[in-house]
């Protein structure tokens, strides 16, 4: 066996032990997924979402050198926060209550959007935070073309595909760390 096919046999190894979702895409961006399995430096233990305001990424940290990377969207100049967070809520479908600072900058927003509606920001899931409205959420279909972009007011947004993949690999209570 060559050393090609050695490396591919144990990346199916690593992956398939970590989701059962081997066909699902194979270490590179394909089709609508923009997460990616890569090699992973950072000191952070197993577990942990560390979260590149610089790059639009954020990283699944599995431990052993490894990472599962997403594109996202980060917020904007002046809406971006850096530290330490944990999950504390996992909602599927969840309805969106614009937060005061985005109602002042779009007035004609409902009061309410549910959960599941083409029009939700939120998209599929949502990781909230303990932090005052912040969370790590899917997209409408409007907003795809954000992911990778510093496009929102705080929160990091990824495709829906991406969210409900990281959604299924954490629990209420994972560390999450923004940085620059």
């Amino acid at each position: 066996m060559s050393v090609r096919s050695r490396a591919l046999l144990a990346f199916m190894t690593v992956w398939a032990t970590g989701s059962g979702a081997v066909g699902a895409w194979m270490g590179a961006p394909q089709g609508a997924q923009a997460r990616e399995m890569v090699a992973y430096a950072g000191e952070h233990p197993a577990g942990t979402i560390v979260i590149s305001q610089r790059e639009r990424r954020l990283y699944l940290t599995l431990g052993e050198g490894k990472a599962i990377r997403y594109r996202v969207a980060v917020g904007r100049a002046g809406k971006a926060w850096s530290g330490w967070a944990r999950v504390d809520g996992k909602h599927v479908n969840p309805a969106w209550a614009p937060p005061d600072m985005v109602r002042r900058d779009n007035p004609a927003l409902p009061d309410l959007i549910p959960g599941g509606s083409p029009h939700n920001p939120m998209g599929v899931r949502a990781l909230t935070l303990d932090r005052d409205e912040i969370a790590i959420h899917g997209t409408s279909d409007s907003m795809r073309g954000s992911i990778g972009t510093a496009a929102s007011y705080g929160c990091i947004r990824m495709l829906n595909e991406d969210i409900v993949d990281l959604f299924d690999r954490v629990r209420v209570g994972t560390a999450v760390l923004a940085v620059p």
